[in-house]
């Protein structure tokens, strides 16, 4: 019984302990320097495991083969080497010009730090004649959303959205730790694909996406906030055949040059501690922790005695 009670004690302690070394660590976070953490591996989420298809490839898989990290010029020349080694035979050869981007409309959805991200997307034919060589194809669009490092999304929410049918498939890539604050992490991106019958293309189109974000912890600012910008997601339509061994992959970038734009620069103001205040949040910090600890130990000897007078009387 003395023993039982001895190894409660022990447990207690050392709980308070970890609780006062956790509070020393996210000290130490908010001073440490910026610093990047490389996570070159994927984290892919789709709704059911099918056989691998063209058309159900992952652009940014194929761009984390190549590259270690984000960066916006590095994707922009992975991109345009898509474009350009997936010409398809059925079309002119300023294929880009078939399909127009017409309308994009951005918003930010909620408050706090857990949004969601809102896109309304219009599509208008150029070339009606070129694109019904398409309507033997089986096409999806796919939308690529590249987050700023101070924010990320969870592959378990995203799952849940591919689960109830809402995206045919989606996944996250990049530094998908959902635990690091904005001064450690890398930046990621979100890959969506929607199925699209060709028939649709032939007249104006629209798609409507949303999806979660979280804010990550970020540094400390005196403004009490701190800036991320969300730039224009990539946007394009993918085609493939299997009745052809060659050419059968079509790949078509949608531009934005000459759309009619709405908020497509998001900026999102993400609460953030002041640095004035730090190092009175570290000092109540440690004072909790410092009288929980003492509560604790209290506690446990106050029992541990009980428990042997009893013992003392029952012998």
């Amino acid at each position: 019984m003395i023993t039982r009670r001895f190894i409660q004690l022990c447990i207690y302690l050392l709980v308070g302990s970890s609780f006062i070394w956790s509070t020393g660590n996210c000290s130490m976070g908010d001073s440490a320097s910026s610093q990047v953490v490389d996570s070159p591996n994927p984290s892919s989420i789709s709704r059911n495991d099918k056989a691998f298809s063209p058309t159900k490839q992952y652009m940014m898989q194929s761009y984390y083969d190549r590259y270690t990290s984000l960066h916006d010029s590095d994707f922009e020349n992975f991109i345009s080497q898509e474009v350009t080694s997936s010409l398809c035979e059925v079309l002119p050869e300023n294929h880009n010009s078939v399909l127009r981007l017409s309308v994009l409309r951005r918003d930010l959805v909620g408050e706090g730090s857990h949004r969601r991200v809102s896109t309304l997307i219009k599509l208008q034919t150029q070339q009606l004649k070129s694109l019904s060589e398409l309507l033997s194809y089986s096409c999806e669009f796919i939308v690529i959303e590249k987050l700023p490092s101070g924010v990320f999304a969870d592959p378990f929410e995203l799952q849940h959205l591919a689960q109830r049918g809402v995206f045919n498939d989606i996944a996250v890539f990049g530094d998908t730790n959902l635990e690091l604050p904005s001064f450690l992490s890398n930046r990621s991106a979100v890959e969506i694909h929607l199925d699209v019958d060709p028939t649709t293309l032939l007249q104006p189109t629209d798609f409507s996406i949303e999806f979660p974000l979280h804010a990550r912890y970020q540094p400390l600012n005196e403004s009490g906030y701190s800036i991320v910008e969300f730039g224009a997601p990539d946007m394009l339509l993918r085609c493939s055949t299997k009745e052809k061994a060659q050419n059968s992959n079509c790949l078509f970038k949608l531009k934005n040059d000459d759309a009619n734009l709405y908020n497509v620069g998001l900026v999102w103001r993400i609460p953030s501690g002041k640095k004035a205040h730090s190092d009175l949040v570290s000092t109540v910090t440690f004072l909790i922790a410092f009288l929980s600890i003492l509560v604790i130990l209290v506690t446990s000897l106050h029992y541990f005695n009980s428990g042997v007078r009893k013992d003392l009387k029952q012998s």
